[in-house]
């Protein structure tokens, strides 16, 4: 059985691990999709759909990376055409993870099974909050895993990220 789990991991962080090793343990194969890989640049998608796909890489083990296979997603004008764009791209699955409430309403009438990923502590483990905490100067190299705290700190992701 395959499943997808779509996010944005700017950056992928220790909640997105949580998700892709709770993901592995209802399926045989996983397809992770990269979302919005091809807005530009910007304050809120700062990384590259490349450079994500390098942190999650770098931040799983060789029995994980078997086990998976990563798909570029664009963002669309519509949510229809959207999931339409992703069969285009993502190979056939069963079970799509997510907590978006417009994703799990738009695959449960495609009837694809939609499974809640169980959060890991969602306030301090949000792209949104640890990019502030880079840009601050405070401590957040606990938050993510080892391979995208390598990433980010050989990208000066703070820098970057002051940048934009």
């Amino acid at each position: 059985m395959n499943g997808l789990l779509i996010g944005r991991f700017q950056p992928f962080h220790l909640g997105h691990l949580k998700a892709l090793e709770f993901a592995l343990t209802k399926v045989d194969k996983l397809w992770i999709g990269l979302g919005s890989s091809n807005k530009p640049i910007e304050k809120n998608n700062p990384f590259t759909a490349e450079q994500r796909k390098e942190m999650i890489l770098s931040s799983i083990d060789d029995s994980m990376k078997k086990r998976i296979s990563i798909y570029f997603i664009p963002d669309v004008d519509n949510h229809m055409r959207w999931i339409e764009k992703i069969d285009t791209i993502v190979p056939k699955f069963d079970i799509i993870f997510s907590n978006d409430e417009l994703t799990k309403h738009l695959y449960s009438k495609r009837n694809i099974q939609v499974l809640s990923i169980p959060f890991l502590n969602r306030k301090s483990l949000s792209g949104t909050n640890i990019r502030d905490l880079i840009i601050s100067d405070q401590k957040w190299d606990d938050l993510v895993p080892a391979g995208t705290r390598n990433f980010l700190k050989n990208f000066d992701a703070k820098e970057h990220l002051k940048n934009l």
